[in-house]
């Protein structure tokens, strides 16, 4: 079992050092205390997962330009083929990824064709609650990663998202992952250190509710100073200036990627118990001119993610890339494109087989004017739960069976 001890935890988040430095001691550095996350396997690896807010385009995402029905589908969005970065005489890449297709052509990148899930929702917040959730008959009240956390000691640093509020698939039933939104955390006006430090303390013979309310923030204080000070060390970076808040399709706002995908680099390479870091990107819901505005912010995913995949090269990272539901095959008036269902998702990093895999749904063969899904979420889920994360699906996954074969290992 993947687990810190109370002593690291402490070290770790602060609490050991804070006392320390009132006593006179030296300080610490952020590489100092996380240098101290000795429990954690050498062997084990991390899994980072991206989320595109908003339902990204797949047909304009990984375009199959030799197949005529995608042209007649939506005729003032297809791209010139020269254009397009050719995967194969079938397939291509949007003209923004660059990256990632140079990364297709090293086989460090998998495409999965034609994800989804039976009886699909095209609402934005049921979609995404049913793949967080990973339960499409009954959208539950804990995600798949927050299951898997309930396994492995239900300590909150185990797993770990930079985005605003902590999103459904960190919520265990016994436990849940924190949130780091960007090094901020935005609390009412007035309040003291004495208070805060009441709020997260626990007082003798309250209930085992309080006493957990207590503890939950007194671990979100501890990782979100501990990430300041990871934000703190990652300033001078290199960042793109120009790209404005990702914000996502129910109005939140996360910080740029390259600036989550930063912080979870040096979490990593500093040795942190984390096994699974959430960050994203949104933006993508483009009913109205559709392809300029999607090359665009495809352009803003590719140079992080690539960025961030050739740092954590050998470092036993796992990246996993998918967004609540894809677009309708045909363009709308406005030249963009409605709510779809099946899609595609993208892993890369160590182990990964490149190449694409999954059978491509048909593009004249649909149901209701959408993408037939041909392979479920839950096959990709149990394979990263399998081989990512060294757990057992079936426990996670409500007993599913389901496997995708050849793809990591």
């Amino acid at each position: 079992m993947d687990t810190i001890t109370r002593r690291r935890f402490l070290i770790a988040s602060g609490v050991a050092g804070a006392g320390a430095l009132a006593a006179g001691a030296t300080a610490y550095t952020l590489d100092d205390l996380l240098a101290t996350s000795g429990d954690r396997d050498d062997t084990a690896t991390t899994l980072v997962l991206v989320t595109l807010y908003g339902g990204n385009d797949g047909l304009n995402t990984v375009i199959p330009y030799a197949d005529p029905a995608y042209a007649a589908a939506r005729p003032e969005m297809t791209y010139q083929p020269e254009a397009i970065l050719r995967l194969d005489d079938e397939f291509g890449l949007n003209p923004g990824l660059t990256g990632l297709h140079r990364l297709y052509q090293d086989r460090r990148l998998a495409i999965v064709h034609g994800v989804g899930y039976p009886r699909p929702n095209r609402s934005h917040f049921q979609s995404m609650d049913i793949w967080q959730t990973a339960q499409p008959d009954r959208p539950g009240t804990t995600g798949w990663l927050g299951r898997w956390l309930d396994t492995t000691g239900r300590d909150p640093r185990l797993a770990i998202s930079f985005e605003p509020a902590l999103p459904p698939l960190l919520a265990g039933a016994d436990s849940a992952g924190a949130t780091v939104p960007g090094g901020k955390l935005a609390l009412p006006g007035g309040l003291t250190t004495a208070t805060l430090g009441n709020l997260a303390t626990a007082e003798p013979g309250v209930s085992p509710a309080l006493a957990r309310a207590a503890g939950c923030f007194a671990d979100l204080m501890r990782v979100q100073d501990m990430m300041r000070e990871v934000e703190a060390e990652t300033a001078d970076e290199e960042t793109d200036d120009g790209d404005p808040p990702a914000a996502t399709a129910t109005g939140g706002a996360a910080p740029p990627l390259d600036q989550q995908l930063a912080l979870v680099a040096r979490c990593i390479e500093a040795g942190a118990a984390t096994r699974v870091y959430s960050v994203s990107l949104g933006g993508f819901d483009l009913h109205a001119d559709g392809r300029d505005s999607q090359q665009a912010l495809l352009k803003r995913l590719d140079g992080p993610l690539t960025a961030f995949a050739d740092r954590m090269a050998g470092k036993g990272v796992v990246i996993a890339v998918y967004s609540e539901f894809g677009r309708r095959v045909h363009a709308n008036a406005s030249d963009g494109t409605d709510h779809g269902t099946a899609s595609h998702m993208f892993l890369l990093g160590d182990g990964v087989h490149g190449g694409r895999h999954g059978e491509p749904p048909s593009l004249t063969d649909l149901e209701d004017g959408d993408l037939k899904y041909t392979v479920d979420f839950r096959d990709v889920y149990a394979t990263l739960l399998a081989d990512v994360l060294n757990s057992d699906p079936e426990r996670i996954l409500d007993g599913w069976t389901g496997r995708l074969t050849g793809i990591l290992g």
